[in-house]
C-alpha cells in the first residue's frame, strides 16, 4: 500500500457540527487558512491545501503576496492578509475580500473538493464581479450576479474591472 500523501489527509473539523453542509465546511477551512497564515502555522497551511494546487493571479506583478506565502517563497509575514469579508458564493467557492488602506484592495476566489482547497484565485487592485452563468431550471435567471466587490476605503479610485463568470 502507498503511503498517503496530503491530498489523502483528511482536513481537520473546525465546526462543532457532525454534518455540516459543504459551504460552511468550506468557509471554515478558508477562514482556518487565513488564521494558519497570520499565525505562521505553516503545517496546517500544507494540510488545506491539494498537492496540486492551481492557482491565477490578476494585478502587478510585485503583488503576488498570497502566491509567494502559499509557495514559501516569502516569508508569511511579508504581507498581512486581514479578511474585511468570506462569502460563500456556490458549495465549492468562497470568496475572501480585504483592503490595507488606499494601496492595497485584494479579492481571493477559492475553490475546494472534498476538504481541501484546490484552485486559488488572486485578484489585486482590481474591481470583480462574479456572475453565475450555468444552465438554469425553468423560471431562473441566466446570470445572476452572485458577488460584487466592495472596497469601501477605494470608492475614489479608478481601479480595472473584471468579470468573473462561474
Amino acid at each position: 500500500m502507498a503511503p498517503p500523501n496530503s491530498n489523502d489527509v483528511e482536513p481537520p473539523i473546525f465546526l462543532e457540527s457532525n454534518n455540516p453542509k459543504p459551504e460552511i465546511q468550506n468557509k471554515a477551512i478558508v477562514g482556518a487558512l487565513y488564521k494558519a497564515l497570520a499565525l505562521g502555522e505553516i503545517e496546517t497551511v500544507a494540510k488545506l491545501l491539494a498537492t496540486d494546487l492551481e492557482w491565477w493571479f490578476h494585478g502587478p506583478p510585485q503583488r503576488h503576496h498570497m502566491m509567494r506565502a502559499l509557495t514559501g517563497e516569502s516569508d508569511y509575514n511579508e504581507f498581512t492578509f486581514e479578511p474585511r469579508s468570506i462569502t460563500v458564493i456556490s458549495d465549492d467557492s468562497v470568496v475572501v475580500e480585504g483592503w490595507e488602506g488606499a494601496q492595497a484592495y485584494w479579492v481571493h476566489l477559492w475553490t475546494l473538493k472534498d476538504g481541501l482547497i484546490t484552485q486559488f484565485r488572486e485578484y489585486f487592485n482590481t474591481w470583480l464581479t462574479v456572475r453565475d452563468l450555468r444552465p438554469w431550471e425553468i423560471g431562473q435567471e441566466c446570470g445572476t450576479l452572485v458577488w460584487q466587490s466592495q472596497p469601501r476605503d477605494l470608492y475614489k479610485r479608478s481601479l480595472p474591472g473584471l468579470m468573473i463568470a462561474m
